[in-house]
């Protein structure tokens, strides 16, 4: 057996009202890929944490190639040639991607000038060693999300880093560009890089892990061989109880028709068109799914219907009434529920407490405001801990928790949660399982159905065709921001699906 590359032992990590890490034991060998799973807020992402130095541990020991090792800080880590690529990327969106990867460790000439000829060719040469593409004179602000991550990649390399962490790496990816960031994974280990990966995701850990170490409630599991445990039992590992993978959908009875677009053109940031004659309904009762590849005009349609962004030309009529030109609070009132895909920009106010971040379309009525307008503070505190408990939100300090010191998926659940809890007669959910684990994804699933048995409209947009195939009663692909065919739920298969995503429309194919 090769030497293990990472041994941590009896690792506790505690945080006020919560014990994150409780005596976990995580062996990693050497040149091996190894998964990290678990719910959200299970203690992986504070457990890599310590091992990267942002962390100091209240209990246990680390070994770095069979030696302990105290590390302190991330220059701690470096030194010791770990490398970590944050789920948030840490990039300066106005440098190059050169000036990114070799910031703090810049070369310089015999007579002291900044050397970067001499880094782009490095990082030229590490892009083209590991078949990552990218150009070192790019700036950041001009890549895609996917290449920014190749650009993190490249700044642990280019510290010669030997073990590399992983930190949920596939969230914002685009299923394209998880199956490249797999074959990176599968061509560093080739290298005999040690890799740690992060994930909710069981197909990746399925086709890429060599083991997986499972994580609940900051306690370890245990580690199993991945080529002979099945998704299920994985599935089971992390949440503690059976998981349903199918929610349970029954048939749906579309009512009347709640939104309407008409002919809907939106502009991109670019100045051209992202939405281009955009025509689709929702009805009351009925799931609509919008599927296509990243960067076809998704973000621009629900950013339309939402507020966000102006019309250019068509309607948005809810309920017959033109919307078009009406302010997000007006819509807000008129009934319009919205999860958006960026949970920090359009989502939370980071700064603001849990509690708060529940009340934030509805602070202003009963029960949360009193007839002069002053807040209630206990009604508030209470309504945020009914709801905790509900979604099952993972909050050291209950209600009083920072939004911004959450995990990922837990503040996708504070948004669920507050949009779900007004009943909105239009949802829209944009991408809204993103970043969240097994056992999360089949209460959000259900209580999306839940709403359109309630006789609510659901339009979700989503990358994952698995989910828009389980949710929907009809499906529009789009493709170049338009409609490339709509068909039912009943008629669809990826095939097809996959094809009008490409351009190819539905009466090409005879469906639709």
């Amino acid at each position: 057996m090769p030497e293990p590359a990472i041994e941590m032992v009896n690792i506790t990590k505690i945080f006020p009202g919560i014990i994150a890490n409780d005596k976990v034991n995580f062996t990693v060998n050497q040149g091996e890929i190894h998964a990290l799973l678990g719910e959200n807020g299970a203690g992986k992402s504070t457990l890599m944490s310590i091992l990267f130095g942002l962390y100091e541990p209240d209990g246990g020991i680390n070994k770095i190639w069979g030696r302990e090792v105290h590390i302190r800080n991330p220059n701690d880590a470096t030194a010791l040639h770990i490398g970590m690529v944050h789920q948030h990327f840490k990039l300066i969106h106005n440098f190059t991607v050169t000036e990114n990867i070799v910031l703090g460790l810049e070369p310089h000439s015999p007579w002291g000038n900044l050397d970067l000829k001499t880094a782009e060719k490095r990082v030229q040469e590490l892009s083209k060693t590991y078949a990552l593409a990218v150009d070192p004179r790019a700036l950041i602000e001009h890549i895609t999300v996917g290449m920014q991550q190749r650009v993190e990649i490249l700044k642990i390399l280019y510290r010669d880093a030997d073990i590399l962490i992983f930190d949920e790496p596939t969230a914002v990816l685009t299923p394209q560009e998880i199956d490249e960031l797999l074959t990176i994974f599968r061509r560093l280990k080739a290298e005999g890089k040690t890799i740690v990966f992060i994930t909710h995701k069981l197909k990746e850990i399925k086709a890429v892990a060599d083991r997986c170490t499972v994580l609940r409630r900051g306690k370890s599991v245990g580690t199993v061989t991945v080529k002979d445990a099945g998704e299920q039992e994985l599935a089971e590992k992390m949440v503690g109880r059976t998981v349903n993978f199918r929610p349970n959908k029954r048939e749906a009875h579309p009512g009347k028709l709640i939104l309407q677009l008409e002919d809907l053109t939106v502009m991109g940031p670019k100045g051209i068109p992202a939405v281009k004659n955009f025509t689709l309904d929702v009805r009351a009762g009925e799931v609509v799914g919008v599927a296509g590849v990243d960067g076809n005009g998704q973000a621009e349609l629900v950013a339309a219907i939402s507020g966000l962004l102006p019309v250019k030309s068509g309607r948005i009529l809810l309920k017959g009434r033109d919307i078009s030109k009406e302010n997000i609070k007006k819509r807000t009132e008129a009934g319009i529920g919205f999860v958006p895909e960026d949970r920090h920009k359009y989502g939370l106010v980071l700064d603001f407490r849990l509690d708060e971040n529940l009340i934030l379309k509805s602070y202003h009525k009963k029960p949360y405001s009193n007839r002069f307008g002053f807040l209630r503070f206990h009604v508030i505190e209470d309504h945020a801990e009914q709801l905790i408990h509900q979604f099952d939100i993972r909050a050291g300090n209950g209600a009083a928790t920072s939004a911004k010191s959450m995990s990922g998926g837990n503040q996708q659940k504070v948004i669920i949660a507050r949009e779900l809890d007004v009943s909105p007669e239009l949802l829209i959910v944009s991408q809204p399982t993103r970043g969240l684990d097994v056992g999360a994804i089949e209460y959000i699933h259900q209580r999306i159905l839940d709403e359109r048995d309630k006789g609510r409209a659901v339009l979700l947009v989503s990358f994952e065709l698995d989910e828009i195939l389980g949710l929907c009663d009809r499906i529009a692909a789009v493709s170049k921001g338009s409609v490339a065919g709509l068909v039912s739920a009943a008629e669809a298969d990826e095939k097809h699906i996959g094809a009008m995503m490409g351009g190819i429309t539905g009466d090409a194919l005879g469906v639709g």
